[in-house]
């Protein structure tokens, strides 16, 4: 069965809510009156298309369908999901909710984008006022994965399905028991901003040196660890106790002015906007969206490297969508005749270099994760490798056969050459499609983790090997096998 997301409302935070929907191969409807929305719209999934795919190491499902519609009626027709983005103007959500459940399935989750009404606001003169959430993301929606997930009065049955919908599209849903006005993190936000704007007023700090402050200091610490964590190693030996007995007397000096606000006079915005147009003028919108989205995904792939934050999320995403595939199969399920494919992946922003393709240092990353992934095909997985053995590869050769730029999906396949005793030489070969990008021949020797030296290999895992090897010697000779650098073609 298709999937279906209606989307009413294509602005940034609409149109990155179709990017995510549509690149995790959802069917998306949208209902936007503005002329210019199908292009708009289509610049946002444009800039999705170039990073998304890019966080995980597993390819995305394929894309699904996007459909322009001329009224909320059409765009919901079928819709499981259907997510409101239109102005934040409390009489204008609620008329177009109404419009929205004229039309959609009752059993159809509505989240808002609001940053700012409870959903008790929003349910006002509601049909089904229990069907209406408050489900706000952030931007970039189509990689920041936070969405907050507000309905006191939904059924529980509902919430589940909703939280569900969110964590397969790589989402984090935080869901809040009680509703309050802007929720938690906007909340946060806000604080921050009003002490901002003083600072600028008040001739103490530009808007750049202001932003220096965060993103060179405490925005790197929040972005992996939050504020409480990161005040409880603040704390030291002694913890969060310590913390609060130390600088909590801080909290009643007249250090900040979060209960007022400088009057926003044309002086202060002048003052504002002339200070931001000299920090980031520079570059145009579209180019810093792609400067954002580059160094989001590098940042949110070195979270991933060590699972932790929203790197543990694109993990569990991953492991996920990794179930019922090719990629979660082992030995016994695959025929021994075929090759058998070890990775299916985006090549993320972070892998290109100078001269605009994928690094020769990436090639054997993608490589490696091919071999460990054949390892665990065959056995030896996680649990084996705690008991004591494992491969270490000895000797590698790789074959650049073509370019490979960021964004393409490439499907790498191995065979095994030899596999016996305490030998595995595998062949890989990677593709775009049915274009041959590079090959690499390994050779690894089963080791004993405790003596660091050569060890046969478990029963199980040799006869995985030999299966596989038997099954691959009937197969042509792929070109290139054995072959020293430097030799002819």
């Amino acid at each position: 069965m298709s999937k279906t997301a209606a989307i009413i409302g294509g602005g940034v935070i609409g149109g990155g809510w179709a990017a995510r929907f549509l690149l995790n191969g959802w069917d998306v409807q949208v209902f936007d009156p503005d002329p210019q929305a199908e292009r708009k719209i289509g610049e946002v999934i444009a800039n999705a298309r170039r990073a998304l795919p890019g966080l995980t190491d597993v390819a995305l499902p394929p894309e699904g369908k996007l459909s322009y519609h001329a009224t909320i009626a059409e765009a919901v027709q079928g819709a499981q999901w259907v997510q409101e983005s239109v102005p934040e103007q409390l009489k204008i959500k609620q008329a177009t909710l109404a419009d929205i459940q004229s039309a959609c399935d009752a059993e159809a989750v509505i989240g808002s984008s609001t940053s700012g009404f409870k959903p008790s606001e929003l349910q006002q003169g509601a049909t089904r006022p229990e069907q209406i959430m408050v489900a706000h993301p952030f931007n970039p929606v189509y990689l920041l994965p936070l969405v907050e997930l507000v309905a006191p009065e939904a059924a529980p049955e509902l919430i589940d399905k909703a939280k569900a919908v969110l964590t397969s599209l790589g989402m984090y849903p935080l869901h809040l028991k009680k509703e309050i006005d802007a929720h938690v993190a906007d909340r946060l936000l806000e604080a921050v901003w009003r002490e901002a704007l003083w600072l600028v007023k008040d001739g103490i700090a530009t808007t750049e040196e202001i932003d220096d402050s965060i993103r060179y200091g405490f925005g790197i610490r929040w972005a992996q660890m939050g504020l409480f964590e990161t005040y409880r190693v603040a704390g030291g030996e002694a913890g969060m106790k310590h913390f609060m007995a130390q600088f909590g007397p801080a909290l009643k000096w007249p250090w900040t002015k979060l209960m007022d606000v400088p009057e926003f006079t044309d002086e202060l915005v002048d003052l504002i906007a002339g200070q931001s147009d000299a920090q980031s003028g520079m570059h145009g919108i579209r180019d810093l969206e792609r400067i954002r989205d580059n160094n989001l995904v590098v940042m949110m792939r070195g979270l991933k490297a060590q699972n932790w934050g929203a790197g543990a999320l694109l993990n569990a995403q991953e492991h996920e969508m990794r179930k019922g595939t090719v990629h979660g199969a082992l030995a016994a399920d695959l025929p021994a005749d075929a090759l058998v494919e070890t990775a299916h992946r985006t090549v993320p922003l972070d892998w290109t270099d100078y001269n605009g393709h994928m690094t020769e240092s990436r090639y054997l990353h993608a490589f490696a994760d091919a071999t460990d992934r054949f390892m665990e095909i065959i056995g030896c997985n996680a649990e084996y490798i705690s008991k004591g053995g494992s491969y270490f590869t000895a000797e590698t050769h790789i074959r650049h056969v073509d370019e490979v730029h960021a964004g393409v999906v490439i499907t790498i396949r191995t065979r095994v050459i030899m596999g016996e005793g305490k030998k595995m030489h595998l062949w890989h070969e990677m593709y775009d499609g049915d274009r041959l990008l590079a090959t690499g021949e390994h050779f690894l020797l089963h080791v004993s983790l405790e003596t660091r030296k050569p060890s046969p290999a478990a029963p199980h895992i040799e006869a995985a090997l030999v299966r596989f090897a038997k099954g691959h010697a009937g197969l042509p000779t792929p070109e290139g096998l054995g072959r020293a650098i430097g030799a002819p073609r």
